[in-house]
């Protein structure tokens, strides 16, 4: 019975790897602006948008039905442009243990960047499905994030 699992998506983006990081590295808050899935988020715990200890509360829709769970940044690397994301509460919850986002951006040598996403997952149990709706949602949340910043709205 395997109850672990990893998923990865991999895109070209238009923009710059830098400035596709900034936006999820100290600009968070402004993703609920930029994509239509991501419905709400506001700041649960914590006094700044940017302290390593607070709590975000996101409202997303995945798969058509709107959804809710808790997030922490796990870590932040500027200089290999990664940040981990983990995820908690709320729907989360009912279906995983363990529920992590790794972003990366990358440069690549022709000047072009993608991004690549990494769930790590732990079901609670064997009949749950792998979280593949996610990657539909974090499939749209980089294409809107991308054309937001190419028409130079930041």
């Amino acid at each position: 019975m395997v109850l672990a699992g990893k998923l990865i998506t991999e895109l070209g983006i238009k923009t710059t790897a830098e400035k596709y990081f900034k936006l999820f590295s100290s600009e968070l808050h402004e993703v609920q602006n930029v994509c239509e899935r991501v419905h709400e988020t506001k700041l649960h715990r914590g006094d700044h948008w940017h302290d390593t200890d607070k709590v975000l509360h996101w409202t997303y829709v995945i798969d058509g039905k709107v959804h809710t769970c808790y997030e922490i940044i796990e870590e932040v690397d500027e200089q290999n442009k990664k940040s981990t994301f983990k995820l908690f509460g709320g729907d989360i919850e009912e279906h995983y243990k363990v529920f992590k986002l790794i972003l990366e951006v990358i440069d690549k040598s022709d000047g072009s960047a993608t991004v690549k996403w990494t769930i790590e997952y732990e079901k609670i149990n064997e009949d749950i499905d792998p979280p593949n709706g996610w990657m539909d949602y974090l499939n749209k949340l980089t294409r809107d994030v991308d054309a937001h910043l190419v028409k130079g709205a930041r």
